[in-house]
């Protein structure tokens, strides 16, 4: 699974529809080209979902944030929010029921 996959299933809920597309069961909506590393409005998506979460989110110069003590740099804001949402989230096999 790549960093997309597992912010989308663990952080955000969401299922996979279609090869092109997440369906988010909470706002009952689909969710095509889903790139937050390039989308800032996608990755604020992430932002406030780990804020709902009880995380602290916090910018560190232009292309470093932090959610609590966990923080990553990328080439970009959204790059790096994207890095620091999937250090947080467990990478280890997705359960059954979610796939």
């Amino acid at each position: 699974m790549n960093k997309t996959e597992v912010i989308a299933r663990r952080i955000l809920g969401w299922k996979l529809n279609r090869w092109d597309r997440w369906y988010d069961p909470e706002k009952e909506v689909f969710i095509y080209d889903f790139q937050p590393k390039k989308n800032l409005d996608q990755a604020e998506l992430i932002v406030d979902r780990l804020k709902s979460f009880g995380y602290t989110y916090q910018t560190k110069g232009e292309n470093e944030v932090c959610f609590n003590d966990v923080c990553e740099a990328g080439k970009s804001l959204p790059e790096a929010i994207t890095n620091a949402a999937f250090s947080l989230a467990d990478n280890s096999t997705i359960p059954e029921e979610w796939l």
